[in-house]
């Protein structure tokens, strides 16, 4: 199924069409501006013939649906400058070109028969202005120009009796300008389209191989990398606002025998488990990382006191040490845990880690499924 109507070219998602919308803001803005300076310029500049086609006694008039005409653009220009034009924007632009169209016919309504082959060349200059140059997409400049042209048969072909082969041939060249502007302005969104959904892939792509790089492959867990990188803005917040964090080195207990015993598939199934009972353990501000094997270290933050952090290690011991669904119940699982706390005098990385890994061997070393804070310097 095709991502863009054909006719429309809206996005079948509304989701997708929202983002293009967003995205496209500010240059369809700009663009507006810029279109609708230029287009007041000309509207204003074709004023010049008046003086050798427009009678005098109708030059006044004249003037006055022209001016009439600019009252949209100037509104709209003003509205470019307030949220409603981003809620509106295509709209508002088709308007413009509405109102310039509208106006050249009014204009042409009060000049005599012979005075319109100077002024219906304008509106071919609508036409293009409309589709390609105001901002407003394909369907509305379609839209606005089919109303100009049937508008433009019906007063100059009934109302005001224009002969049949005048009208014919003013005609040919508005239909001429639709073709070839609105074939133009299609492309030209169509290519918009196109180019946002390549540009919105490989931003997928990017963030795709980014997650990638910066997590681990098994359990979708921060791995070494991103975790160094958090644990060093965390020290530097510290550093800045005298705010304690903590860090947990994780050495799971009995993990070895389930792995060689029921197969690596099993272990990395216990893994991914692990790792979710530690995030369902932690605030969603903290850091759950594996950093390789059955190693995995978390970074809390905003942990006030030695206190705080036994509370935790001790709610990390509890998520532990619940029953694995699937693993044998003489196959337990339990965790050796080193904490340290931070700022301290000489912090890095690397040390903090050092820090933290050492207090947990000491648990290894003293009977393991406990946790020690790290001795910190006087």
């Amino acid at each position: 199924m095709s991502l863009i109507n054909p006719f429309t070219l809206s996005f079948n998602d509304k989701t997708l069409e929202k983002a293009f919308l967003q995205t496209t803001i500010e240059r369809t803005r700009y663009q507006g501006r810029m279109a609708m300076i230029v287009g007041m310029f000309v509207y204003l500049l074709c004023g010049i013939i008046d003086q050798w086609f427009a009678p005098p006694d109708l030059v006044e008039d004249v003037w006055q649906s022209r001016l009439t005409a600019l009252y949209v653009p100037t509104l709209v220009m003003t509205v470019t400058f307030t949220p409603w034009f981003s809620r509106l924007c295509h709209l508002l632009l088709a308007a413009v070109g509405f109102a310039a169209g509208v106006g050249l016919i009014c204009m042409q309504i009060l000049l005599p028969f012979d005075s319109s082959q100077y002024y219906y060349p304008m509106m071919v200059l609508v036409t293009f202005y409309t589709y390609n140059f105001v901002g407003t997409r394909f369907i509305y400049a379609l839209g606005v120009d089919l109303i100009l042209l049937l508008a433009y048969n019906l007063l100059f072909g009934n109302y005001m009796a224009y002969p049949l082969h005048i009208l014919v041939s003013h005609d040919f060249f508005i239909i001429s300008a639709n073709l070839i502007g609105g074939s133009a302005g299609y492309l030209a969104e169509h290519g918009h389209r196109i180019l946002f959904l390549r540009e919105r892939e490989l931003d997928e792509q990017r963030k795709h191989h980014l997650t990638r790089s910066l997590h681990d492959g098994l359990t979708g867990l921060p791995n070494r990398d991103l975790l160094y990188d958090r644990i060093a803005q965390a020290m530097s917040e510290a550093q800045r606002n005298g705010s304690t964090h903590c860090g947990f080195f994780l050495d799971l207990d009995g993990f070895k025998a389930i792995n060689d015993t029921l197969t690596h598939k099993v272990g990395d199934y216990v893994l991914r488990e692990v790792g979710q009972r530690l995030i369902s353990a932690v605030r969603g501000a903290d850091t759950v990382a594996r950093i390789g094997g059955d190693e995995f270290f978390i970074l809390a933050l905003n942990i006030d006191s030695g206190e705080a952090a036994c509370r935790l290690a001790a709610k990390l011991l509890d998520h532990l040490a619940q029953p694995i669904p699937d693993i044998p119940h003489d196959m337990s699982l339990g965790v050796s845990i080193g904490i340290c706390l931070f700022p301290y005098e000489g912090m890095n990385v690397s040390d903090l880690i050092h820090r933290a890994d050492a207090a947990m061997y000491q648990v290894k070393n003293s009977g393991k499924g406990y946790f020690k804070i790290a001795n910190q310097p006087t």
